[in-house]
């Protein structure tokens, strides 16, 4: 149990456990303590204590401590790949594009209560139940690889390209672990500008960035 589990929380159980709030009570409590005290050092119970509910109540949303894991997971990707889907099918310059969806994409990973992309790099990502991740999160890269492509990158430079610049928009989960008083704002704003110049394109400028924030506000959801 993690210290300090359950402190000013009510335990809960019966129809408290089907309330709307309890599967992402659930969630808040595994993000925490899965990137504090690690996910092989977390249990159902502890998770359960800290979100205040029965492990039994737990097991009703989440059959098993993977599951709360995928559905963690889940979050650091999905929102970015429906965005990316927009981007990759519109009008706009590339350049704008690719701002917008590295900007929005750090962001969604930076701003996070819990450092949540730290999670990437858990062994337990390779098993099986976690395919459907592994497989969004590879669509995500893909979408970024079809505007470095879009962006005149030569065909066989743009594997690598894509790489790099996807290896940047996920590096804030270590720089944010490693430095807990980082300036996300700051970073995700720098890291945008860095994936535009990774790409070759033109050096970001207020204007492009100006673009690119219109262009996400005005975005369907």
């Amino acid at each position: 149990m993690g210290k300090g589990a359950g402190v000013g929380r009510p335990r809960a159980s019966g129809a408290a456990a089907n309330r709307p709030d309890a599967r992402q009570a659930v969630l808040d409590a595994a993000g925490e303590l899965f990137t504090g005290a690690g996910y092989a050092a977390t249990t159902t119970r502890a998770i359960a204590e800290r979100a205040g509910l029965r492990q039994a109540s737990l097991y009703y949303h989440f059959p098993a401590k993977e599951d709360i894991l995928a559905a963690l997971l889940a979050e650091t990707v999905r929102p970015s790949l429906a965005l990316a889907a927009r981007l990759v099918a519109g009008s706009a310059p590339v350049e704008v594009r690719l701002w917008a969806l590295a900007y929005a994409d750090i962001g969604l990973l930076g701003g996070a209560r819990h450092n949540l992309g730290a999670l990437y790099l858990l062994p337990e990502v390779g098993s099986p139940n976690l395919a459907r991740f592994r497989a969004e999160r590879a669509d995500l890269k893909a979408a970024y690889g079809k505007l470095v492509a879009a962006a005149g990158i030569a065909p066989e430079a743009v594997a690598t390209r894509t790489d790099l610049v996807f290896g940047l928009v996920e590096s804030i989960a270590v720089t944010r672990r490693d430095n807990p008083s980082l300036d996300v704002e700051a970073h995700i704003r720098e890291g945008a500008d860095g994936v535009v110049r990774l790409v070759g394109l033109a050096e970001p400028t207020e204007e492009l960035r100006a673009a690119a924030h219109t262009l996400l506000a005005t975005l369907p959801d």
